[in-house]
């Protein structure tokens, strides 16, 4: 083996990536995962009576699944298997199963630490049931997505799901102070520069001692970086987000809610953060249109001017220059007044129309081409409104057995405040002539 790193040009006895020396020994030595490991932490309490059942960890990359799975087989004297959904098929799972049973039958239970379980698929993730029912393995799967969208009830229904948390600063830097320990030498960091590469390592613990390994391999004796040089040497590793994912949906959820809030700071934050994650604009400039409808409505009618014309200056201007029409189109969004009104009668009109089946339109307001419709009462008693007093007739518009409906109730804000004078006049004149 020697002959191979030498024949490669690698050293056999080179030292080991930092984050592999630096994997914690104990459960104790976690960082970042209290309400788990702490002294009533979920694992803690399940670990006092040494018994395991299977569980499911869900969270980012590099906050502790791994090692903590590794860590529970060993304070409970199972055998360890790991296995990768990623890298696995049938035959292996039935290997793995067969070895566990093997192990079970001299007494030695085992511990199957499945990586990525969600990539396995919905009868894939089904043959890990009777091994789950009989004893045969203790599972513990990891996945970074939502388990209740990636992984079978049934499955969920044997596990206790346990949520990872994304490791703060406190916790960052903990890892940082225990690198330098390691390396007996500081980093070569201002102060500026130290609280950059703990942004930079956007709660991933592996990928901060990436970076701080990165960091004393570009820097001569003596050298000390500031925040800029930082970001030239290891050139910020890209946001942790996958468009097809829960960081998708995350991230959009939280725009979204911030320009409903009113908050245009925060909108643009979110903005920008998604923009930063390569989301694609124009994905954006939808999302903006259906705020501006959902959120906004007839408050400010300009609104759905505003982000219709902000997807338009995109789409003529493109990347980066574009980009701005729809951060000007996030602030007009957020700082307009809201309403729902017209999104909620919508709703309330689908469910409406949903309950009542086919109903006529009443008579008088149907048109009768033929002198049969004529005969059977179409059009008759229709009241032309612009005829009448305020060019308003005040006739039922509804079917018959329905009566008058209200879906429509505006908020007195923004521009709505002038449409429910309206509405309120209209009634009136219902009411003083009898219509209503």
């Amino acid at each position: 083996m020697s002959d191979l790193f030498q024949n490669a040009g690698l050293d056999a006895g080179a030292v080991r990536p930092l984050a592999d020396r630096l994997r914690p020994a104990q459960l104790g030595e976690v960082v970042g995962q209290e309400h788990l490991l702490g002294e009533d932490g979920a694992l803690t309490r399940m670990l006092r009576t040494r018994s395991l059942g299977s569980l499911i960890f869900w969270g980012p990359p590099g906050t502790g699944k791994t090692t903590v799975a590794r860590l529970l087989a060993e304070q409970t004297d199972l055998r360890f298997e790991q296995i990768s959904a990623i890298f696995t098929g049938v035959a292996d799972l039935k290997k793995v199963f067969e070895a566990a049973r093997a192990a079970r039958a001299v007494g030695q239970g085992t511990l199957l630490f499945v990586d990525e379980i969600h990539r396995f698929n919905r009868a894939q993730q089904d043959g890990f049931l009777p091994v789950m029912e009989d004893g045969t393995v203790t599972l513990v799967g990891a996945t970074t997505e939502n388990p209740s969208f990636e992984l079978n009830a049934a499955l969920l229904s044997r596990a206790h799901v346990l949520t990872f948390k994304t490791l703060d600063s406190a916790a960052i830097a903990k890892l940082l102070e225990r690198a330098e320990a390691e390396e007996g030498r500081p980093l070569p960091l201002d102060e500026e520069a130290r609280a950059v590469l703990l942004r930079m390592a956007d709660g991933d613990g592996r990928s901060a001692l990436t970076l701080a390994e990165d960091v004393w391999r570009a820097a001569r004796e003596g050298e000390i970086f500031d925040a800029e040089r930082l970001q030239e040497i290891v050139q910020r590793r890209a946001p942790v987000y996958d468009k097809s994912r829960d960081g998708h949906y995350n991230l959009i959820s939280a725009l979204h809610k911030s320009v409903r809030g009113s908050d245009p700071d925060a909108a643009l934050y979110w903005f920008c953060r998604m923009l930063d994650g390569g989301e694609d604009p124009l994905f954006l400039a939808r999302r903006l249109i259906r705020m501006a409808v959902e959120d906004i409505g007839l408050a400010d009618p300009q609104a759905l001017v505003q982000a219709n014309a902000a997807r338009d200056a995109y789409q003529m201007l493109g990347s980066p220059e574009g980009e701005l029409a729809l951060a000007q189109s996030v602030v007009y969004l957020a700082t307009a007044p809201k309403s729902n009104g017209v999104y909620t009668a919508y709703k309330a009109a689908v469910r409406s129309a949903k309950q009542n089946g086919s109903l006529s339109p009443p008579k008088h307001i149907l048109n009768a081409p033929t002198k049969l419709m004529k005969s059977e009462g179409y059009g008759s008693g229709y009241a032309y409104d612009h005829d009448a007093p305020d060019a308003f007739s005040g006739q039922d518009y509804f079917p018959e057995s329905m009566g008058r409906q209200q879906f429509y109730d505006p908020p007195e804000r923004g521009f709505e405040r002038e449409i429910r004078k309206r509405l309120d006049y209209w009634q009136r004149l219902r009411r003083e002539r009898g219509t209503t």
